[in-house]
């Protein structure tokens, strides 16, 4: 039913609305500080876990596994790109980590990460959340993309449902920047500006990944795999070390089980 409504459309416009969507969903989650000036640490980590379940479903139902099977169709061993594409996207991100200045949830300013700078430090913290912004986007944008090789592995239905649990898991996201910004005597509105602004990167990282791959379909499983080993580094770098900072491990595991289990169900019932 999602392909017959929206065959024929360009793939890259698609990627366009779909990760603006996600941009949308965390602008929304964002608009939550204007309705909480604190925000509950405990819940805090159980939506930091559901975010790191959502993406490691994704990474694999939405990204890996679809590469594999286009590398099988291609003739290639099914690995090769899978692992490739997989290091490259981690190591991606190990190098934008190293680069961008940037400073995670609940440190002091001292720990801020990157090249030395002058920004505050809820700039620093805003950063932080864009950097893992950019493979959720890229994600989207891919495997909207892929749809323009006419792969079965690439459906349309899939990309939605990646797109959805994207956005999904960016509602909490965008009210975990957004909220914690009131504590660094930010004004509400400048909260909210800043929260739906980490999101903006997404929409951007989006397009450029459709355009690149129905450019050079080749790459394709590659680009998959890439965007995969991106989210996994954001997920095991950041997402489940924050989540459990405040030894809510329990709470913080139960939402990462629940994240997993709502985007495998979006992926194998609907897409």
């Amino acid at each position: 039913m999602i392909s017959d409504l929206l065959k024929g459309y360009d793939p890259v416009l698609m990627a366009l609305v779909a990760t603006l969507f996600t941009w949308g969903v965390t602008a929304l989650g964002a608009a939550m500080v204007f309705f909480f000036r604190e925000i509950n640490r405990r819940v805090l980590d159980a939506m930091l876990g559901f975010a790191a379940g959502v993406m490691i479903a994704a990474s694999f139902w939405s990204l890996l596994s679809p590469a594999i099977e286009m590398a099988e169709a291609d003739g290639v061993p099914a690995w090769l790109p899978a692992v490739v594409g997989f290091l490259a996207g981690g190591g991606f991100l190990l190098l934008v980590d190293r680069v961008m200045p940037h400073l995670h949830m609940g440190l002091p300013l001292e720990e801020a990460e990157g090249v030395k700078t002058s920004l505050r430090r809820s700039m620093l913290l805003v950063l932080a959340i864009t950097i893992h912004n950019i493979p959720e986007g890229l994600a989207v944008g891919v495997a909207f993309g892929a749809i323009a090789a006419n792969l079965p592995s690439a459906s349309l239905a899939g990309a939605v449902v990646l797109a959805l649990g994207i956005g999904l898991q960016n509602f909490p996201e965008g009210a975990a920047v957004s909220i914690p910004l009131r504590r660094e005597g930010l004004s509400r509105l400048k909260c909210f500006w800043y929260g739906q602004l980490s999101g903006f990167v997404e929409p951007v990282a989006g397009v450029c990944g459709a355009v690149l791959v129905t450019a050079v379909k080749p790459i394709l499983p590659y680009a998959l795999s890439f965007a995969a080993g991106a989210m996994i580094y954001v997920v095991v770098e950041e997402l489940i070390p924050e989540s459990q900072q405040d030894k809510n491990t329990d709470l913080s595991t139960i939402g990462a089980m629940l994240g997993f289990a709502v985007m495998m169900f979006l992926d194998v019932a609907l897409g």
